[in-house]
Formats: C-alpha cells, structure tokens, sequence
C-alpha cells in the first residue's frame, strides 16, 4: 500500500506539473483599461509606463494594447468585454469603478486572467492590486504641516471611497503632528480627470487662504494654479505637491515634492506569471518598502531639517518601524478609534468611511 501511495503521489505531481507547462505560453496579448487620457500626467500616465515597461522588458514575448477615457458603469464592462473577445490573455483595469464590470465579465471569459486596481472583489480568474498611497501621504502631510504659512492646507478629493478618505486622513494625522494649528479645507469635485474642475477647485481653496494644496485627481491642474501665484504681484506663494507622477515640470517653484505609482514592476511580474503559468488570483498591496509608492525628489524650497524628518519618515515607514496610523486617534465625532500606540489593521483601512478627529465638514456619502 505504501508503494502504491508513493506511486500516485508522484503521479499526482508529474500531472500538475505537466498542467502548469500547459498552461505556459510563448506569447501573450495583454489589455489595459484606462479611466483618463495617457496624457494625463497623473494615475493614467503612470499605469501607461507599466504597460511600455511591459514591452521594454518583454519585447516579442508580448503584445500590448490600451483604450483610455473609458467611463466606470456600464461603458467599462463594454470595453472590458471587447478586450477578452479579442484574444486578450492578461487584461489589467486600472480604476476602482470597472470592479463590478470586470467581475461580471470575468465570469464570460474563465480563461483570461484579469488585474483590478484598487479593488477588493476577486474570482478563480480576477486579482486585485493596488499601493499604500496612505503612506506617501504621511511624507507630505508632514512637509505640508511645516510649509504652510496660513496653517490652512487645501485638499482637491475626488470620491468618497476608502482610497481617498485613507490619504485625506493620513496627510492630515501627519501635518497635525508637525502643527497643532493646521486645518484642512477639503473641496470634493466627483471625478478623477477634469482639468478645469480641478483647477476651479484649486483656486477656490486658495481664495479660502490655503498655501499649500494637496489633491487626489489626476491631472496637473492644480500644480499649474500653484504655480501661477509664484508671478502673481500680491506676492502670495502656493506650494503643491505631485500626484501619481512627479509633475515637476508645471510647478517648478510651486511643487515640493510628490507621491509616485510605480507600477511597472508589478506588471512584468504578473506578465511572466502568465508567461510561465504560474499566474494566480490574489491581491497585493505594496507601499514604500515594495517600491509601489515613491516619493519625489525634495524641493530645495524645505528647510533642511524639514527634509530629513520626511526622508526619516519614509525609511521607518519602509522599515515597518512607523505606521501613519498609530493611537490614540479618535474619530471626527470623538469617539475612540485608536488607543495608544495601536495601529489600524488593514481590514479597517481598506474600509475606512469616516474623518478623524480635527477634520472639519461632512464626508460625502
């Protein structure tokens, strides 16, 4: 009997190897779904170097295809649908709205592997991915604490979901820390890409005195503002800092420095994986340490010491040694969220639906 079951178990082995060689291929085809134009210079630039990282490192082994400005709800599961009948092998969907749209159309097509950025439903076929921008946030929540002059730091949202109240709170946890008087004005355009929307929303925060201003869009507009009040004759000065890219060069004065998705290790990764067959559904969610979130180069415009507590701020953040979110924080209503020295778990952070304590205005629902 033993030597039967010796037997099978080898058996056993020798098929699934033989099942993962099957599934090995010497070329794939590979879709991206973008909610914003290449050229936003934000989220959708930066999702589009991970796809030519893809065909830099990949070269023949690969073929890779994009369809940007596509709407999340019903035009997503459109396109969504269009890439799989196409012989798409790997389709990655890069925006939190195409997450019931790709499950549903995952379904349809069992035999390609799709990627969903920033969501939390997953199938034998779907995974999920996305970065801990919360704690680039931190690094230039403390950069904006010590930066503003009028204590009051402006902040572009554009969705109430957990991804973006996760990066308000931590900015402002963060500056708080640095400066008792900070207050945040907090403006909420309900999109991801609207030049002008952001742009209106950025002067409107500077009208209400903000001279620093953060966002979670994804275009440059709010960095161009700063940076016109750099030639402005009332000698006022915003400061700005990247999102998603470096953006360096709309607010060559203005910006301080920026949060960075670098995704285009990911993407080789996961594109071998189904090269080799060894893909999987899972989900990841790296941060500074992975490399996932970056932060910018520093302006010469922060004091030196300044500087140094930001650096040291990501190295503990990289380290495990610093969590952006550590007790005793209470949430927006008072009560107790967070003891001393506790950290939140990821569970609550993936869910997170409130402001904590100190944020002034109601968050959307």
């Amino acid at each position: 009997m033993k030597l039967r079951t010796v037997f099978a178990a080898a058996m056993a082995m020798t098929l699934a190897a033989g099942a993962a060689l099957a599934q090995a291929k010497d070329h794939i085809k590979i879709g991206f779904v973008y909610v914003g134009p290449v050229g936003d210079f934000g989220w959708t630039h930066e999702h589009d170097q991970g796809r030519k990282a893809i065909e830099a490192a990949l070269g023949d082994k690969v073929e890779t295809t994009y369809v940007e400005n596509v709407r999340e709800g019903p035009d997503a599961e459109r396109v969504i649908t269009q890439m799989a009948r196409s012989g798409m092998d790997l389709i990655f969907t890069t925006s939190f709205g195409y997450m019931d749209q790709t499950i549903k159309v995952a379904k349809r097509f069992p035999d390609v592997k799709f990627e969903h950025a920033t969501g939390y439903k997953r199938a034998h076929n779907v995974a999920t991915y996305s970065a801990r921008f919360y704690e680039g946030r931190h690094v230039i929540g403390l950069i904006a604490g010590h930066m503003t002059r009028t204590n009051t730091i402006g902040y572009i949202a554009s969705f109430p979901i957990p991804e973006v109240v996760r990066g308000i709170n931590a900015a402002y946890l963060a500056a708080k820390s640095v400066n008792p008087d900070v207050k945040f004005k907090i403006v909420w355009v309900s999109t991801w890409f609207d030049p002008a929307k952001e742009a209106d929303a950025a002067n409107a925060l500077i009208e209400q005195g903000a001279d620093v201003i953060m966002q979670h869009t994804d275009s440059p507009a709010a960095m161009t503002i700063a940076e016109e009040t750099w030639k402005s004759p009332d000698g006022r000065k915003v400061y700005a800092f990247g999102q998603a890219s470096d953006m360096k060069e709309f607010g060559p004065n203005a910006r301080l420095s920026s949060i960075i998705d670098n995704w285009a290790p990911y993407y080789i990764e996961r594109a071998k994986a189904v090269l080799d067959g060894t893909w999987e559904s899972k989900d990841t969610w790296g941060g500074i340490r992975e490399g996932m979130t970056k932060i910018g180069e520093f302006s010469d415009k922060i004091p030196e010491e300044v500087r140094k507590q930001a650096q040291a701020a990501a190295d503990a953040i990289a380290a495990g040694t610093l969590h952006p979110f550590t007790g005793p924080i209470n949430k927006q209503d008072g009560t107790p969220w967070l003891k001393e020295g506790e950290t939140a778990d990821d569970a609550t952070l993936l869910g997170m639906n409130f402001y904590v304590e100190g944020i002034e205005g109601q968050l959307p629902q």
